[in-house]
């Protein structure tokens, strides 16, 4: 169930809107025209959220609430609430259509965008910074060379297996970096449906460097959640982004 409304008088020109994901409800209001206060909750079952979904848009209505019909959640600022940390009703709807698999929410497996520490911080950190002008392919260096003081190692596909291997065992920083870069990068997508095409080149370059890290140093075999991680983020970069991508005439 998705509903939106919206009450106007003399006084006051307010909205409210309700959705619902299995057992999950989340509820968004404020004035119009601002992105509202948001509440996530949890019921016993996919029906309890939709009956209780129901009843609180019924009583909206019989308290002078009207449809929007026109509303588009796409416009909307997404970000996640602390009880619930990453969840599919904080997020946007493009992210949810193209970053549906549950890694995407998990913030338990180091393997995950926002999963390990860094992913974690980022995602947050940058849900916490984030204004229409931020500039977020610079994000990850600032957040590593200005807040944690640090060394920002973006990636470097030229560098040799050797030099990449001392590097990563020298002091342990560069696969942090590469986990900073792909979570500002999909944070971008999870906040506002849209990506920069620079962030998202240095993206590929850190699920590559991330590969090759777990060669190198790791001895793990080629992760699938990096090969889904990049299949998705090409996905969602061909099929919304080579319009945008286009340079101006």
């Amino acid at each position: 169930m998705q509903k939106a409304l919206r009450f106007k008088d003399g006084y006051s020109d307010k909205f409210w809107r309700v959705e619902t994901w299995r057992e999950y409800i989340l509820t968004n209001w404020g004035k119009t025209d601002t992105n509202g206060r948001w509440q996530l909750t949890e019921l016993e079952d996919a029906q309890a959220a939709e009956k209780e979904a129901k009843k609180q848009a019924d009583s909206k209505m019989r308290n002078g609430y009207r449809e929007l019909k026109d509303f588009d959640p796409c416009l909307l600022v997404y970000k996640d609430t602390e009880d619930y940390g990453p969840h599919p009703l904080t997020s946007h709807p493009l992210f949810r259509e193209y970053f549906s698999d549950e890694m995407y929410f998990d913030c338990g497996d180091e393997e995950t965008p926002f999963g390990s520490d860094e992913g974690s911080d980022a995602l947050w950190v940058l849900q916490e910074n984030y204004k229409p002008s931020l500039d977020f392919t610079d994000f990850p260096r600032r957040l590593i060379e200005e807040a944690w003081e640090m060394e920002y190692l973006p990636p470097d596909p030229d560098i040799s297996d050797n030099e990449l291997k001392k590097r990563e065992e020298d002091n342990g920083i560069v696969l942090m970096n590469d986990q900073v870069v792909i979570a500002v990068t999909l944070g971008q997508i999870k906040i506002t449906g849209e990506s920069d095409k620079a962030l998202r080149e240095l993206a590929f370059r850190s699920l590559e460097r991330w590969e090759r890290l777990n060669r190198l140093v790791y001895n793990t075999d080629n992760s699938p959640y990096i090969a889904k991680m990049r299949a998705d983020l090409m996905r969602f970069e061909q099929e919304n982004c080579s319009e945008k991508d286009k340079p101006a005439n």
